[in-house]
């Protein structure tokens, strides 16, 4: 799936070609994604000028004058910049046709992107406005997330991966930034130290960046918005390592399931 560091490489991938651009037309090919395809996105969206290409969590925000088109990669879905001309192929479900013979094109073989339209502040949308703070801005700092922590019986990885509590940190970053703070993804939040969760907070903030900028995580069929994989994966320490040795200490890395999720971790650098 998608997380945020490849939302991320994708919104800055075609913010450079969509904005002050006028979309021409929307094509619609097929309107069954996770939700129906609203009739207002192609009506709305279609002869408005693209102002700017936001992000909030793993949801992609093209801003218009209007209103704002809300658009979300699923588990397969991609962005593409094509020629206008270009056929499209048996997943390609929804194109933005752009003034400048570009189109914007969705990619979604499973079907559980979205594409979805508001004229009011899409962070009071009602997907986007219960996500907690995103993990590279000030908003998410060790008081915070200690705070947030307090009571919390669940584990650790499931906290952190609660987009209520913060948005992004999805399962490859959270096995990732566990390790370089030296916890074990099974320690109940709650049981996690102050100190403990400012090493948290800097790993994740490590983890996030550094993805962003080899360009995100290929696993399966992510692409970025130019065709071409992210790199990041050669950096992973432990996801998918299962057996394979830890990097620091030598032992071999485990894997175990955590709510309906692979865990990848090292039993002695992390307590």
């Amino acid at each position: 799936m998608p997380e945020l560091p490849e939302v991320e490489t994708t919104r800055r991938g075609i913010a450079p070609h969509v904005i002050g651009h006028r979309v021409r037309a929307v094509i619609v090919r097929q309107p069954r994604l996770r939700w129906p395809v609203p009739k207002a996105f192609a009506q709305k969206l279609a002869g408005q000028t693209i102002d700017a290409v936001e992000r909030r969590g793993k949801y992609l925000l093209l801003c218009t004058s209007t209103g704002t088109a809300i658009l979300h990669l699923g588990m397969s879905g991609s962005l593409r910049i094509v020629d206008a001309g270009v056929p499209p192929e048996t997943h390609d479900h929804l194109d933005l046709v752009l003034d400048n013979g570009r189109a914007l094109r969705l990619r979604d073989p499973r079907r559980f992107g979205a594409a979805l339209w508001t004229g009011t502040d899409p962070r009071a949308h009602k997907l986007l406005a219960p996500l907690g703070p995103e993990p590279l801005s000030d908003a998410f700092d060790t008081d915070y997330l200690y705070t947030r922590s307090r009571g919390r019986r669940g584990s650790i990885k499931e906290f952190i991966m609660n987009s209520h509590v913060v948005v992004g940190v999805g399962n490859i970053y959270a096995s990732e930034s566990l390790f370089r703070a030296g916890i074990n993804p099974k320690r109940a939040a709650g049981r996690v130290s102050r100190e403990r969760y400012a090493a948290l907070v800097q790993a994740i903030k490590d983890v996030l960046a550094e993805a962003i900028k080899q360009g995100g995580t290929t696993l399966r069929d992510f692409v970025r918005e130019d065709g071409q994989p992210g790199y990041f994966r050669i950096r992973l320490k432990v996801y998918d390592r299962a057996g394979e040795p830890c990097p620091a200490c030598g032992t071999a890395i485990r894997q175990i399931t955590q709510g309906q999720r692979s865990t990848y971790f090292c039993p002695v650098c992390q307590r």
